[in-house]
């Protein structure tokens, strides 16, 4: 009897192709894997190009559909980028291999090779982000944030046609792609908290399907998992998401586990911080308890310093705006 064919459901851009052939070729490489397909899939996100994702109701918007496929059970493994993952996954899926992590900052390309500090003054900054447009506004509040959607290659395209001074993108998917030379400058995950799980491929199974989960397990990063259940369980408790301007990056550094988050307002006139640590019990190991257990308290922390009516007024400006 053949093996069944393990399905993959990936996005078809340059970047999403790139993390599912990444997939397909770790499940490939034991001697008893199975025959491996990739399935694409068009997301909310693909379709509504012209539309700012800030002004697209709902979240999920590169997700929702590939998980939906996942769950009917037309493919058998979903590759996303974690940070476009939500927090609350569809019942009946898991979370069953993070890999590991590429670099979590976020990088600016320039048209005149400019760092951030010196680009002229209302330089136009490409970016579909609030979290990247906050932090611009925190440290460049003369520059002006200009909407920027498209592939990676088509978003460097659009700034070498002169469309912006510069725009910024994560540093992973750019290395992905061997389009690390196009960078002028990557930012500094202090000033310029990444994106919750930026950097990280998520691999989603069905929670009773225990063939797939078992190969997947294979694939789980331990370091990218804790990172990655700091960093969500945070967001989970600020009940945000990519309508809030929220960074955070949790980091192994020997046997603790690090992580420092901010919230800044859109026009970054206020920011608040917290940050924290998690060693193991002596003679243990850390668990994902343990991480999740160190965003919920770094999470606390924000709330106590007013995060809950900051996020709330934030909300309600993107309300407005919002046509």
């Amino acid at each position: 009897m053949s093996a069944r064919i393990l399905r993959i459901g990936t996005r078809a851009s340059a970047l999403a192709l790139w993390q599912a052939r990444h997939v397909e070729a770790l499940l490939r490489a034991p001697p008893d894997a199975p025959p491996v397909e990739l399935v694409h899939i068009k997301t909310t996100g693909d379709a509504q190009r012209e539309v700012p994702l800030w002004q697209t109701e709902g979240r999920a918007f590169f997700t929702r559909e590939i998980d939906a496929a996942l769950s009917a059970g037309t493919i058998d493994v979903a590759v996303h980028s974690l940070k476009d993952l939500p927090t609350a996954l569809t019942p009946g899926l898991t979370l069953a291999a993070a890999l590991p992590r590429e670099d979590p900052r976020d990088a600016l390309l320039s048209r005149s090779g400019a760092p951030l500090s010196a680009l002229p003054p209302r330089a136009r900054i490409g970016t579909s982000s609030l979290r990247r447009r906050a932090f611009i506004a925190r440290t460049r509040p003369d520059a002006v944030p200009v909407e920027l959607r498209g592939n990676v290659p088509t978003r460097i395209e659009r700034l070498r046609g002169g469309d912006y001074d510069a725009i910024i993108l994560a540093a992973a998917g750019l290395a992905r792609l061997g389009l690390q030379q196009h960078v002028t400058q990557y930012l500094s995950a202090e000033e310029f908290p990444p994106a919750v799980s930026q950097g990280v491929i998520g691999v989603c199974a069905r929670a009773d399907d225990a063939a797939t989960l078992a190969r997947l397990r294979a694939l789980d990063d331990v370091s990218a998992r804790l990172a990655a259940s700091a960093e969500r369980a945070l967001l989970a408790r600020l009940e945000g998401g990519c309508q809030v301007p929220l960074g955070a990056l949790a980091q192994m550094r020997g046997e603790v586990l690090h992580l420092q988050a901010a919230v800044c307002a859109l026009d970054g006139s206020r920011e608040l911080r917290a940050r924290g640590s998690q060693t193991a019990a002596r003679g243990a190991v850390l668990t994902a308890g343990d991480a999740v257990a160190l965003g919920e308290r770094v999470a606390d922390e924000l709330l106590a310093a007013g995060a809950a009516e900051l996020i709330a007024r934030e909300r309600s400006v993107l309300a407005v705006a919002a046509p």
